[in-house]
């Protein structure tokens, strides 16, 4: 049975992210409050900072921020603030986010209004932080498939993503389709079987084939397509760091 993300919860996130010493500043977190408030058209009570004198602390503000929004929201807002620059590292954060994301992860679906997996974009993310030209557009695309928006620039990401990722693991500049011959080398050095360096050649050939197919209008773009698309690129790009480390 789903857990409901509800008011314990949302205290205790708010504690963490709003701790006196190191959480999120007052005005950062009424600044990023307002801005989910505004997309969502929910009425916050503490939008501005400084707080009103009736606000104790900023934890406070926080708590009665985030019980305004729905409980598919409050999971959006709560995995936004754990990423943010200031608190990601800290290992308190780092458990609030595992907690949220697999005690209310089915929450994130609703929120984005997809069926894609959750866990596997976190995953990506996590393996994809130590290529950030990489990391950018992979992330601006799954938020622009959360708001359903710009389908095609959906996919125009994911593979610009996968093509910055080659060029930063395999050592080259090439584009997406001339790094299909020195992709199976790559796997089989880094200790792949043929038979699966076989099979990634001609998934990523056929991949950027459908790329080129599909992404030059964007009434052509199928949206059940996207999602498998972007779990693919997932997929590829998980497993090409992970044999880039060896």
């Amino acid at each position: 049975m789903a857990l409901p993300l509800n008011a314990p919860f949302v205290k205790y996130a708010a504690d963490i992210l709003a701790d006196t010493s190191f959480g999120l500043s007052g005005g950062k977190i009424a600044s990023e409050c307002a801005a989910y408030a505004v997309e969502w058209g929910v009425d916050i009570p503490h939008a501005t900072y400084p707080f009103g004198p009736d606000v104790p602390n900023k934890r406070t503000a926080l708590n009665q921020n985030l019980l305004k929004f729905s409980e598919p929201q409050r999971y959006a807002v709560i995995r936004a603030l754990c990423d943010h620059n200031s608190v990601k590292d800290r290992a308190e954060v780092q458990k609030l986010k595992l907690m949220l994301i697999s005690r209310y992860g089915h929450l994130a679906n609703e929120t984005v209004g997809s069926e894609l997996d959750q866990e596997l974009i976190e995953r990506t993310k996590h393996w994809l932080a130590g290529f950030p030209a990489a990391l950018t557009p992979y992330s601006e695309a799954v938020q622009k498939h959360a708001n359903h928006v710009f389908l095609r620039n959906v996919l125009d990401d994911m593979r610009l993503s996968l093509e910055l990722l080659l060029k930063a693991v395999l050592g080259n500049e090439k584009s997406l389709e001339n790094q299909v011959p020195q992709l199976g080398g790559f796997i089989k050095e880094k200790g792949g079987s043929s038979e699966l360096a076989n099979m990634f050649v001609k998934l990523v050939d056929y991949y950027a084939k459908y790329q080129n197919s599909y992404v030059k209008h964007d009434d052509a773009v199928i949206e059940e397509e996207v999602e498998f698309v972007i779990e693919l690129t997932s997929s590829f790009m998980k497993h090409l760091v992970r044999l880039s480390y060896r």
